[in-house]
């Protein structure tokens, strides 16, 4: 399943062409393509699929989507280990 995940922005690459940034979701981070949202900002949140961030969002709204995804499963789903452990990470455990 590809999903649409909702992420902040952590970097812009304003040389970079096509214009790329530093997604962060939730703890994973991954370059997405920015050329549909040339004018959004480090901080700002954003819907990225497939790599490409097609849309802004309100922070409110990413969190919550983030955590019901989450929930689901989806987020290791789409992510994968990678997921798992930025997690772990986060809660300050360690990948067994």
């Amino acid at each position: 399943m590809c999903l649409a995940v909702p992420g902040k922005v952590v970097s812009i690459d304003h040389r970079a062409d096509p214009l790329t940034g530093l997604i962060d979701f939730g703890g994973v981070r991954k370059q997405a393509c920015l050329e549909y949202l040339p004018d959004v900002r480090v901080g700002e949140y954003v819907i990225v699929h497939v790599g490409f961030a097609l849309q802004r969002l309100d922070e409110a709204s990413a969190r919550a989507s983030l955590e019901l995804f989450e929930q689901l499963g989806l987020l290791e789903e789409e992510f994968g280990d990678a997921w798992r452990q930025a997690a772990l990470q986060e809660s300050g455990s360690e990948a067994q």
